[in-house]
């Protein structure tokens, strides 16, 4: 199997590091901090095609690939620096814009999908809520038939942990519409516009990372969509989630393989550089073994990475090299960051430093998208266990 990158790629990678180094890094220490989204930087993603990665060229995107969007994505987690507005783009892209241009109808693609695309308006996923956790499918949220409009519905629910929630203007959000069927044909998806629907933001949330990334709960109190706002058909939502949840298992990790590979990279400068007892501490094997098991990792996800994103749309068992993806890629992502701390030492704890900031970030990776035993599940499964 050969991911040898072509030309096309070589030059999307160098367009895409080249414009995050260029207009995303300055003082993403002080936004960290202070907890501040973006929506300029997000725009400016948006207008570099961050946010429409795989959508045709019709519709606002610019119609890559998968295995091209999984490269485009780790581009830009090594390029930037700020996980968190990485994390929001992505959330955006593969739990939004995915569901959308799979399953939208002519029109509201046509609607939705060139602003979503470009970075002017920004979605949330609403699924996870406070009493469901990682079993998404015991949601409380309902959707019932509307009596005043014909093929419309009313809901009811709370929705928590929603990515971009204090800042999106639309949500794709999944309800129960049928008791007796629920997660087999009774979830249904809808596109709710927060200023046309009227939804509410609830609590907003502080986090150990991904502080640029706003996160909330979402309140819906006899929220009324039309029939033209269901999204794709009534009850066929478990299948959307599942796509999407595919398309972010192997897409968000590819970004993680960036960052990876930014953290290997400062680890062998610094080990280049600096000296203990006269030599450069990459001649102790304590120090340049360390490495060695960073760069294993990196190119161990990176490949796991590709062979999932060359197989999103065309392997039945995508579900399953998506899981392995994401659970060996943030597992990682963790572990390079930490190694990269003890490798710098004293310098690596310091907030000045981007290192302390990269281990906060990834460790949410091991939460998002499935935690790290709903993978282990989800390929056990898959094994027949």
């Amino acid at each position: 199997m050969d991911f040898e990158i072509n030309d096309d790629q070589r030059e999307l990678r160098r367009t895409i590091v080249e414009f995050a180094r260029g207009r995303l890094n300055h003082d993403v220490e002080g936004r960290d901090r202070a907890g501040t989204f973006s929506r300029e930087l997000f725009a400016e993603c948006g207008g570099a095609g961050l946010c429409g990665l795989m959508v045709e060229e019709e519709y606002g995107g610019i119609g890559l690939d998968p295995l091209s969007t999984a490269m485009a994505l780790e581009a830009f987690g090594y390029g930037c620096e700020d996980g968190g507005l990485v994390f929001s783009v992505s959330a955006h892209l593969l739990a939004c814009v995915v569901p959308i241009w799979k399953y939208g109808t002519e029109a509201q693609k046509r609607v939705l999908l060139p602003d979503l695309c470009g970075g002017k308006r920004i979605a949330v996923n609403a699924m996870t809520e406070p009493g469901s956790g990682s079993d998404a499918f015991a949601m409380t949220t309902r959707a019932v038939p509307d009596p005043a409009n014909e093929g419309g519905f009313v809901i009811n629910g709370t929705k928590t942990f929603a990515s971009n929630g204090p800042v999106a203007d639309v949500a794709v959000l999944y309800a129960v519409t049928d008791e007796e069927k629920r997660y087999h044909g009774g979830i249904t998806a809808f596109v709710v516009d927060r200023e046309r629907h009227g939804y509410a933001i609830g609590q907003k949330f502080e986090k150990l990372g991904l502080s640029t990334a706003p996160l909330s709960e979402l309140v819906f109190d006899d929220v009324r969509v039309g029939p033209q706002d269901v999204l794709g058909v009534v009850g066929a939502g478990a299948q959307m989630f599942n796509q999407s949840m595919e398309w972010e298992r192997v897409c968000i990790p590819a970004a993680h393989v960036g960052a990876m590979d930014r953290l290997l990279e400062t680890a062998i400068r610094y080990a280049r550089t600096r000296k203990a007892s006269g030599r450069q501490i990459s001649k102790f094997q304590a120090v340049s073994h360390r490495i060695v098991d960073m760069k294993v990792r990196l190119e161990t996800a990176r490949l796991l990475v590709y062979r999932a994103a060359s197989r999103l749309e065309k392997s039945r068992t995508v579900g399953m090299e998506a899981s392995m993806a994401k659970l060996y890629v943030s597992e990682s992502l963790v572990t390079n960051a930490l190694d990269t701390i003890r490798v710098l030492g004293g310098y690596g704890y310091m907030r000045e430093y981007e290192v302390e900031r990269a281990l906060r970030d990834g460790i949410g990776s091991l939460i998002y998208s499935g935690t790290s035993e709903v993978q282990k599940n989800i390929v056990a499964g898959w094994l027949g266990l």
